[in-house]
């Protein structure tokens, strides 16, 4: 079954319109066209994930979509308000989170710290203002336990922790701190089975608070686990957007792979590929 290149509002698992939206998007670095005339959008509740292989475009249209980029062409809304970020700052403070591979934390510092980064909250006034270290640490126990972390103590420090739950505090912190779009930058592209499972789990927590996920992979299988819906990314244009259970795992891997030219090469090669 081919992608179905058109999009279908209304139908996500809310029901509801698209809280992002990102249309027609070009983006152009000189004479090089990066992204031409993708669209793609997520719900609220929703798990959209962004496949494509080494090249196709996502890191620059992901950096597009939480402010890093300015599009060249085209429209980007939040709740059906045109936006036109200038940083990453202005997309956070209209919800959009973005999660990428290095997570910007720093190893020696304690859980706690990592989670808040800059936002501590403070008590008393003048002189006597300090760290509401009480509250954070609260915070903090409750958050990871929620999405299935056991801490041995909130200042425990960031780098004994296993790379998922790294994720996971990453994660932990971006609902916190008000995301309504989580974006995840290959969350999974590092794990081993065990930690892949625990960040998956978490991507379904997240989705089942009410928060917007968009999942950029190059794995088919981790895609499929938590996905509501899928769209392709090949050299910088969408080949279109399915539904669960409109389309296969064998069938996206093949898009993303180059669909005839993978079959062509399995054939020359004896079915190796």
């Amino acid at each position: 079954m081919a992608l179905d290149t058109n999009f279908h509002h209304g139908d996500s698992p809310k029901d509801a319109p698209p809280i992002l939206e990102m249309r027609d998007i070009e983006k152009h670095f000189g004479n090089i066209i990066a992204l031409a005339g993708v669209s793609f959008d997520v719900r609220l509740g929703e798990c959209h994930c962004l496949l494509g292989d080494n090249g196709a475009g996502k890191s620059t249209f992901i950096k597009t979509m939480s402010g890093v980029h300015k599009p060249t062409k085209g429209t980007i809304t939040i709740g059906g308000k045109p936006m036109n970020f200038s940083s990453p700052r202005e997309a956070m403070e209209a919800g959009i989170a973005t999660v990428f591979q290095d997570l910007a934390m720093i190893p020696l510092m304690s859980v706690t710290r990592n989670f808040f980064m800059g936002r501590e909250p403070t008590k008393g006034v003048g002189p006597f203002k300090r760290l509401d270290v009480e509250r954070m640490n609260e915070v903090t126990m409750t958050h990871m336990r929620e999405m299935g972390i056991n801490l041995r103590a909130p200042d425990q420090a960031v780098g004994t922790l296993s790379g998922g739950e790294r994720q996971t505090v990453a994660i932990a912190r971006a609902v916190y701190f008000g995301a309504r779009v989580l974006i995840l930058d290959e969350p999974t592209s590092a794990l081993g089975v065990r930690q892949t499972s625990n960040v998956l789990a978490t991507i379904d927590r997240v989705r089942k608070q009410g928060v917007g996920v968009v999942f950029i992979s190059h794995n088919v299988r981790h895609a499929m686990a938590v996905g509501d819906r899928f769209t392709v990314l090949n050299r910088g244009k969408t080949l279109g957007t399915a539904r669960r259970g409109e389309i296969t795992a064998e069938e996206l891997q093949d898009m993303m792979a180059g669909g005839q030219e993978m079959a062509q090469l399995e054939g020359s090669l004896g079915g190796t590929v």
